[in-house]
């Protein structure tokens, strides 16, 4: 097998004795055999290169406060979701649609921590930098997968509270466990699908030799701006099949929102409106913490963006986000709360 070097000094000779004997070769022929030339050193270059993740300070002092930081985030965030999906587990009271949701969600926010966090504190504790090429496409992967799953997962929930609350006399009849099932189903292998896609387009890129990513993990946007080839197609599938995605989750959250406020409004008790908000607020809560934080890093005006105020948006929907979900569901719902109260005095009886 000929080797990579081999085969571009072979080229490379190749090209020479052509032209040689070609005195009438044209400009556009010689830059077309350039660029061949080029491209297959950069793609042998990306295939055995490393990345380095330029997110964060460099400074000793700040590295370790930023260590402790996100690893006390990134653990209470796993044990908060852990204990919200065993809450819901082992509580009878809570086999609904609503909290298969729920755990459905805690599962998700506990994966969409674990792609980037721990590969954040692994950079800061050793001080390097540096990202193989296979596992940058990975986190790039596994990261789009959470992140659109996230966003389909709560605009199931909102349809789930828009039968609750506008239609409760079919909600048993509505939600079956056949639809819970088939519509988280359904949003796990259309996002893994629809991550498949982003990373296999990545990956028939070629990236410039210095691979110096502007960001803490390997991202769509920071990566085609340090690629070589014109990411054209990468941006009309990210602006058609992303946007088309993003579109219908945002649809369905503001359709199921206006019908469960009109519904509110016309109750006629003021009880029964704040009992219908509350099963609701949490929820609306969370939607407007997540779609907040990641139009900030999507949506903002290059004007006044800079790589800093991304880099800190980033971690509000990548790291902060996640671990307040738990926090938020187990304040505002009496459910969630009874559930983990009797789940926590159960494990200390047991103890003792």
């Amino acid at each position: 097998m000929i080797q990579p070097h081999t085969r571009r000094s072979t080229l490379k000779h190749c090209m020479i004795i052509f032209r040689v004997h070609n005195p009438q070769l044209t400009s556009f022929t010689r830059l077309t055999q350039l660029s061949a030339y080029r491209q297959m050193g950069w793609e042998n270059l990306t295939r055995d290169s490393i990345f380095y993740l330029l997110g964060f300070s460099e400074q000793p002092e700040q590295q370790e406060v930023l260590c402790g930081l996100f690893l006390s985030m990134y653990l209470v965030t796993m044990v908060g979701n852990f204990l919200i999906i065993l809450a819901i587990i082992t509580d009878a009271q809570l086999h609904t649609p609503m909290y298969f949701f729920l755990a459905n969600l805690s599962l998700t926010d506990a994966c969409f921590v674990s792609t980037t966090v721990p590969k954040m504190l692994a950079i800061i504790w050793i001080q390097s930098q540096a990202i193989s090429y296979s596992g940058c496409l990975s986190q790039l992967y596994f990261f789009i997968l959470f992140v659109m799953l996230e966003a389909f997962l709560l605009a199931v929930m909102a349809y789930d509270r828009f039968v609750a609350i506008c239609h409760p006399l079919h909600y048993i009849m509505v939600m079956s466990p056949g639809l819970c099932v088939f519509l988280v189903s359904a949003s796990w292998v259309m996002n893994a699908l629809h991550s498949l896609l982003h990373t296999l387009l990545m990956n028939s890129l070629s990236f410039c030799a210095d691979h110096k990513v502007p960001h803490f993990f390997c991202d769509v946007n920071p990566l085609l701006s340090i690629s070589c080839s014109d990411p054209f197609v990468n941006e009309v599938v990210i602006y058609t099949v992303g946007g088309f995605s993003g579109l219908v989750c945002v649809l369905c959250l503001i359709i199921s929102y206006a019908y469960i406020f009109s519904t509110i409004l016309k109750m006629p008790s003021a009880q029964g409106k704040r009992k219908a908000f509350s099963t609701c607020s949490s929820h609306l809560s969370v939607v407007s913490l997540f779609f907040g934080t990641s139009f900030c890093v999507y949506f903002s005006p290059p004007s006044t963006h800079s790589a800093w105020k991304g880099t800190v948006a980033s971690v509000m929907y990548t790291v902060v986000t996640p671990m307040l979900n738990p926090f938020i569901y187990s304040l505002r719902n009496q459910d969630i709360k009874s559930s983990l109260r009797k789940l926590i005095w159960v494990r200390k009886i047991n103890f003792l």
